[in-house]
């Protein structure tokens, strides 16, 4: 993920290397259909600058000729999309009820207490980023987490969440 980075101006205008990854998109459907590329569209933003931020969502929705609320709309419900700046990190742990029930909450508790954060909060050097997570699909093999949006780990013991910080601290190093 690169460096998280927010335009200041009011208005985002995308420059021509994102405006094309966006025409591939939206070329996959019918002309009058294009907003359902809306999904790709958050997905370059976010891995190009980090995050998605409300002008980045209306510039997104001006694009696809879509309301900039429904761009939001969007951005809101699934979890993969940043809202603002998350560490190198980010750790999502499943706290739906069956990870509950099999310990997600003290999974959660025990990775924000070894880091010395609360839930969505990153630590100060800007590496981690913890946060509750809704259902991942995994169920038996609780508790579960997600780094990266990309790789799901299983049964994660306080041991094995021990082990995970420690690789990644020193893959960051």
């Amino acid at each position: 993920m690169n460096a998280p980075h927010t335009p200041t101006a009011e208005a985002v205008v995308f420059n021509a290397t994102t405006l094309a990854r966006f025409a591939r998109e939206v070329a996959k459907y019918p002309p009058e259909q294009k907003q359902s590329a809306v999904m790709a569209c958050l997905a370059i933003v976010q891995h190009e600058h980090g995050h998605v931020w409300p002008a980045a969502e209306a510039a997104v929705g001006a694009y696809l000729g879509m309301p900039a609320i429904a761009v939001h709309e969007v951005t809101t419900f699934y979890n993969m999309y940043n809202q603002h700046p998350v560490g190198r990190w980010k750790l999502n742990v499943c706290t739906n009820l069956p990870c509950a029930l099999r310990d997600g909450d003290k999974a959660l508790d025990h990775v924000c207490q070894r880091l010395g954060v609360e839930p969505y909060g990153s630590t100060a050097d800007g590496v981690f980023t913890v946060q509750p997570s809704e259902c991942l699909g995994a169920c038996a093999d609780a508790p579960v987490m997600l780094v990266n949006d990309r790789q799901m780990l299983s049964f994660m013991s306080p041991e094995r969440l021990d082990e995970l910080l420690a690789m990644l601290k020193a893959n960051h190093a």
